[in-house]
């Protein structure tokens, strides 16, 4: 064993900056685009307005591929900000924005959906990669 661990601190940060990062992502840069894709409109999303267990899920979607980059950099020994957000990058882009982009052409949903949807956990998990893999804690 090489002797990482988990960096709690560093994952927790992560996650606050990927709650930061969505708030920015749907709420200022992409909103009117990703809104008129989904067929939503602001008047419709502030008379529906999400409960409790939106936001717990969104906590866990965001707290869990957070914790497994953390786990999978122990087993690989990553060890640099640019080794894990490269890491990160590519597990992020090939088992999350592809797969979305081939469901979203089968839906005939806008292409540029899945560059609004999976570009925030490209963006997220890769700043994520590069904090968690500079961001080290030995055993």
């Amino acid at each position: 064993m090489n002797g990482l661990k988990i960096n709690h601190l560093a994952a927790l940060v992560c996650i606050v900056i990927l709650h930061a990062l969505g708030f920015l992502w749907y709420g200022v840069l992409f909103n009117v685009q990703w809104m008129s894709m989904v067929g939503l409109d602001m008047a419709t999303m502030q008379a529906n307005a999400p409960g409790g267990e939106v936001w717990v899920l969104n906590f866990v979607s965001i707290a869990a591929p957070v914790y497994v980059l953390a786990w999978l950099f122990t087993r690989l020994n990553v060890t640099s900000g640019i080794s894990g957000a490269g890491i990160a990058f590519i597990i992020t882009f090939c088992i999350l924005h592809l797969p979305t982009m081939n469901s979203n052409m089968f839906a005939q949903s806008p292409l540029g959906l899945a560059w609004i949807t999976a570009g925030y956990m490209i963006v997220g998990l890769t700043i994520s990669g590069f904090i968690l893999g500079a961001w080290t804690k030995k055993g």
